[in-house]
C-alpha cells in the first residue's frame, strides 16, 4: 500500500524575493492561464548550482521528481548541502506548494523540519505539547494518553510547565521530536534538527524511529549528513543532486553513489587539474590507485596507493598519516609514517605509496583522510577527497564474495625523495 507518491514535482524560486516577486508577473502568469496556455516562467530558470553565479534569477531547487513511497518504509533523503532536500520535505509536509507535479499522502503527516517547528515561545512545554498535536490533527483525548510517554521520551519534565522560550536549543528539539514521534500519524518526517541533540539522545531519536517504522508499521522519511544513520534506519533512499533525483531504491548503492559524486577523487594529477591542493606548507602534486595483481581492483587484488607531494619546509620532523573510510564514513584502516624524525627534512618532491593486502575490504567505495604533521603537532593539510572503488566478485553460485578482513592488516610504505 502506498504511502506517498510524487509525480512530476517542481518547485522554482525567483532569487532575492518572496513569492513570485513582482505585479507584472503575477499579470502575466495570469494572463497565459485564461489564455490555456502554459507558465511563461516554468521556461526559463538554472539548476540550484551554489558553485556558480549564473545568470537567470529563476532557479529550480527540486526539478521533475518522481517516485514512489511504500507503508512502513524507512526512507534516507540525501545528498549535498543544497541538492534539495529540506525543499522536498517541506512540498511533502504542505509547508509549501510544487511549483508543477502533484503529490498523494494516505494518512496524517508528523512533520519535524526546523528546532521547535510549531512552538509557541510564551507558552510552557505543556501547552505546546497539546497545540502541537492539535496542529498535527490529534483530538486531546489521543495527546492526553501519549502525554507522560511524550515527557518521559523527551527528559524535560522538571521544565514541562516553564515557557519554552526559556529552554536551550536542545530541550526544544526533544521536545518537538518526541511530539512528532510519539502522536500517532502515519507518516513521520524528520529534517537534520536531530544535529542539535546530543549523541545520547541521537541514538535514543534513531531507536524510536526504526520502532516507529519496523514496530508499528508507520512510514518514516529522514534527512541526514550522518551517512552511518541513514544506513541502519533506512532500508532505501532518495539521492538527490542539484534539484534531481539521480538514484533511488537500495539504501547502498545510493550512499555508494552518493560518495562517488561527493567530489572524491579517483585520480588526481594538479597539472591539469583547476583546483591545486597546497598551503604554505605541502603541496599534493598527484593521487592514484591502481592493483597489485590482475587489471581491475577487487578484493583479491590487492591495492597500491601511490601519493606525490612536495614539501616547501626543512630542518622540521615531517610524518604522514591516513584513515580509510568506507561509503557510510566508517574508519576501516589506518596507518602512519615518519618522513623525517630528527628535524632533518630536506625541501623537495616525495612520493610515498602503501600498500593494502588482498582479501582486506569489500565491495565498496573507500576514501583517504591525509594528514601531514610537521613537528609532530601542527597539521599541514588534511584532505578527504581521494578515493577509489572496489568492485565486487562472484562466486561459481553467483553469490558476492565477501572479504574475510584483517583486523590489523600489515600495510607496506615506501618513500622516495627527491630534492627540489
Amino acid at each position: 500500500m502506498l504511502a506517498l507518491k510524487a509525480e512530476n514535482i517542481s518547485k522554482q524560486y525567483r532569487l532575492g524575493q518572496v513569492g513570485t516577486g513582482t505585479l507584472s508577473h503575477d499579470l502575466n502568469r495570469f494572463w497565459h492561464k485564461v489564455r490555456g496556455k502554459e507558465d511563461p516562467y516554468l521556461k526559463i530558470g538554472e539548476a540550484n548550482d551554489r558553485s556558480s553565479k549564473g545568470v537567470s534569477e529563476y532557479v529550480w531547487s527540486l526539478r521533475d521528481i518522481d517516485f514512489e513511497i511504500e507503508q512502513g518504509d524507512a526512507v534516507g533523503i540525501i545528498g549535498r548541502n543544497g541538492a534539495g532536500k529540506s525543499t522536498l520535505l517541506k512540498l511533502l509536509s504542505k509547508v509549501t506548494k510544487p511549483t508543477t507535479g502533484k503529490i498523494y499522502t494516505q494518512g496524517r503527516i508528523a512533520s519535524l523540519l526546523e528546532v521547535g517547528t510549531g512552538f509557541h515561545p510564551e507558552m510552557t512545554g505543556r501547552e505546546n505539547v497539546f497545540l502541537n498535536g492539535a496542529i498535527l490533527g490529534m483530538t486531546r483525548k489521543e495527546i492526553t494518553r501519549k502525554f507522560d510517554e511524550i515527557v518521559d521520551f523527551s527528559g524535560v519534565e522538571r521544565y514541562i510547565d516553564t515557557p519554552v522560550k526559556r529552554y536551550s536549543s536542545g530541550m526544544y528539539v526533544r521536545l518537538a521530536f518526541a511530539v512528532a514521534a510519539h502522536l500517532e500519524s502515519e507518516i513521520l518526517i524528520v529534517d537534520e534538527v536531530l544535529a542539535v541533540g546530543d549523541a545520547e539522545f541521537q541514538k535514543k531519536c534513531l531507536g524510536k524511529m526504526g520502532d516507529v517504522s519496523k514496530g508499528e508499521g508507520r512510514t518514516v522519511l529522514f534527512v541526514s549528513h550522518n551517512i552511518t544513520a541513514v544506513k541502519e534506519l533506512c532500508n532505501s533512499a532518495l539521492l538527490l543532486e542539484k534539484g534531481l533525483l539521480i538514484n533511488q531504491g537500495d539504501v547502498n548503492k545510493c550512499i555508494i553513489e552518493y560518495q562517488k559524486n561527493n567530489e572524491v577523487k579517483f585520480f588526481y594529477d594538479y597539472s591539469d587539474d583547476r583546483v591545486k591542493l597546497e598551503n604554505e606548507k605541502i603541496l599534493v602534486k598527484s593521487f592514484k590507485t591502481e592493483p597489485i595483481n590482475g587489471d581491475m581492483i577487487n578484493i583479491k587484488s590487492g591495492i597500491l596507493v601511490t601519493v606525490s607531494f612536495m614539501s616547501k619546509m626543512e630542518d622540521v620532523d615531517i610524518d604522514l598519516s591516513f584513515l580509510l573510510k568506507n561509503s557510510h564514513d566508517l574508519t576501516v584502516m589506518s596507518t602512519g609514517l615518519m618522513l623525517s624524525n630528527n628535524k632533518d627534512s630536506q625541501k623537495g618532491d616525495y612520493t610515498v605509496t602503501f600498500e593494502i593486502p588482498p582479501y582486506t575490504l569489500n565491495e565498496d567505495s573507500y576514501y583517504f583522510d591525509f594528514f601531514w604533521g610537521v613537528n609532530r603537532s601542527d597539521i599541514a593539510i588534511r584532505t578527504s577527497i581521494f578515493g577509489f572503488e572496489v568492485h565486487g566478485m562472484q562466486n561459481q553460485f553467483g553469490e558476492i564474495i565477501k572479504s574475510p578482513g584483517v583486523l590489523f592488516p600489515k600495510i607496506t610504505h615506501n618513500v622516495d625523495y627527491q630534492k627540489m
